[in-house]
């Protein structure tokens, strides 16, 4: 008797369909409403056709850059150093689509109102595709204010910079269509206390501003060592000072910028990050000497606000393959979507989700009117207290939308581990946790005028009884000094959940705004899933469920 007829043990059944070639942004109405509502309207097509790269494309490309990790060659054939790293193709079509569609430069080039929000809204359907390659293109953007101080250098280079074509050769700037910009701050002895860097700037000729130096010292870590230029931080007679670092000098020849190694890192593994050395390597001072922080905090505004950016995006995208996967999963002869359990998690992560999209696209608005003093007050507070938040939230939120998936969300075919690996790091760059709350107690406590725009922001709570007792609350614990460092976080947790309570309440969706209060500010429970009974759930899965067309 041959058994071969029943060697086929199984027929492969109730599997989710991929969702390969998705558009991001057509799936996404709370993105759409929330960029069509701070002014952003007018780029929809951009963003539709960016949805489309994002969910098709650069999604298979954003697979690919993670399964061929950046390679640091530190000598060619001959023996001569060259200090390069080596991509694969995916990650250059990646670089190449973001800079072509102006996510480095869109607001720069195109100030109109609601240019910040639109610029967002594309890093954020990028950023869902492969978040690794958003550091350069972060740090890009970022430089613009930061060199705009130095207006004799900023002609030289922003053309480059603002160009929309990327050029990944190793050349002179000269000799480019357009260049990246990284940024190497912090050293081992130091960390966060860049005050403590010893790296040392010696003036070539004249000093101060614009001037050439040489820096001598080491960077623990160097973001995207394979850019053009580089702003850093150098010590000189008068202090702590900006520069502006190359890698090629002048005549065309390799600056003294020397790659240790690459980071071994938990994730962002598309991207690399590196510690270098500057052996007598030339720079540029940028801003006035011995003021390299305040010049150098406003590319570092920036990039805190594409750490808002990126998780909230994380955040999205882990959304989305939830909401996917359990539309069509069924257990026990019913889709996960319609149990009543799953649906309290799936609609709990939708309210998280918008809640990070909101108060980002909030910011992003305050961003686009920086000439009007009530706005940039609110920035300069609100990008800390939405780098801390939201960037805390993500891990979590995404651990959480990993467990819907099951074990299919433990295993690297879906993208739901790097969703997972990538989401601590935006907690972790352009400063932790603590550094974001006690500069939430900077801005409010030593700035004049900040306290009152929040609570201008805040005002009487929309008529919601429940915000309305939070604000006071929160107005009282801000009278009250004592302990007041110990309780920052609290005290920044507080206000970011108020101020994402009025934008939902402002946005005018009731069934949202009605749910997050009750679920964030009246609520007890502290796992995704514990929304209190009442909420119309339905609406809130709707709103956030994915499809495709």
């Amino acid at each position: 008797m041959s058994l071969l007829q029943y060697a086929e043990t199984h027929e492969v059944l109730n599997q989710v369909p991929p969702l390969d070639g998705a558009n991001l942004y057509r799936l996404d109405l709370p993105l759409q409403d929330w960029v069509r509502r701070y002014r952003g309207g007018w780029a929809e097509s951009r963003l539709d056709a960016y949805g489309a790269l994002a969910g098709g494309p650069l999604m298979a490309a954003g697979f690919l850059a993670n399964e061929n990790k950046p390679v640091f060659k530190s000598h060619d054939r001959y023996g001569h150093r060259i200090d390069l790293v080596e991509f694969h193709p995916a990650y250059h079509q990646l670089m190449s689509a973001a800079i072509a569609h102006g996510i480095p430069s869109l607001p720069w080039t195109d100030p109109h109102s609601g240019a910040q929000v639109v610029r967002a809204g594309l890093m954020y359907l990028h950023n869902q595709a492969e978040a690794g390659s958003s550091c350069p293109l972060t740090m890009t953007y970022a430089s613009v204010p930061a060199l705009r101080q130095q207006p004799g250098i900023a002609d030289v280079w922003l053309p480059k910079i603002l160009s929309r074509e990327y050029d990944p050769r190793n050349l002179p700037m000269e000799q480019k269509s357009g260049v990246t910009i990284g940024m190497a701050m912090t050293e081992k002895q130091g960390g966060t206390d860049v005050r403590a860097n010893t790296t040392r700037a010696h003036a070539v000729g004249a000093r101060g501003p614009g001037q050439e130096y040489e820096l001598v010292g080491h960077k623990w870590f160097c973001s995207a060592p394979m850019c053009d230029a580089f702003l850093t931080l150098a010590q000189t007679e008068q202090g702590l000072s900006c520069f502006l670092l190359p890698r090629h000098r002048p005549d065309g020849s390799r600056n003294q910028f020397y790659i240790q190694r690459l980071k071994n890192k938990l994730g962002n593994w598309s991207n690399a990050s590196s510690e270098v050395e500057y052996r007598s390597a030339l720079a540029w001072m940028i801003g006035e000497e011995g003021r390299g922080v305040p010049t150098i905090i406003e590319m570092v505004s920036s990039t805190r606000f594409d750490c808002m950016i990126g998780s909230s995006s994380l955040m999205r995208q882990a959304l989305t393959q939830a909401m996917h996967h359990c539309t069509h999963r069924q257990v026990g002869g019913r889709a996960l979507i319609e149990q009543p359990l799953m649906q309290n998690v799936l609609a709990d992560l939708a309210l998280e989700s918008e809640a990070a999209l909101a108060l980002t696209m909030r910011m992003g608005r305050a961003l686009d009117n920086p000439f009007d003093e009530q706005e940039e007050k609110f920035a300069r507070l609100v990008t800390a207290i939405g780098k801390y938040w939201i960037c805390k939230r993500a891990p979590e939120m995404v651990a959480e939308a990993s467990e819907c998936l099951g074990g299919a969300g433990y295993v690297e075919e879906t993208i739901m581990p790097r969703l997972y690996r990538e989401a601590p790091v935006n907690s972790i760059w352009e400063g932790s946790g603590n550094v974001q709350c006690l500069d939430v107690l900077r801005a409010l406590s030593k700035e004049a005028g900040v306290l009152e725009v929040l609570f201008a922001e805040l005002g009487d709570g929309h008529g919601d009884v429940r915000l309305q007792h939070h604000i006071k609350g929160l107005q009282t614990a801000f009278t009250d000094k004592g302990d007041i460092q110990y309780r920052a976080r609290q005290l920044t947790e507080d206000v970011a959940v108020a101020l994402q309570a009025k934008l939902l309440l402002e946005a005018g969706n009731d069934k949202v705004s009605d749910a997050f209060i009750a679920s964030r500010l009246a609520g007890n429970g502290r796992a995704f899933g514990t929304l209190p009974r009442g909420l119309d759930i339905s609406a809130l899965l709707a709103r956030s469920a994915p499809f495709t067309e």
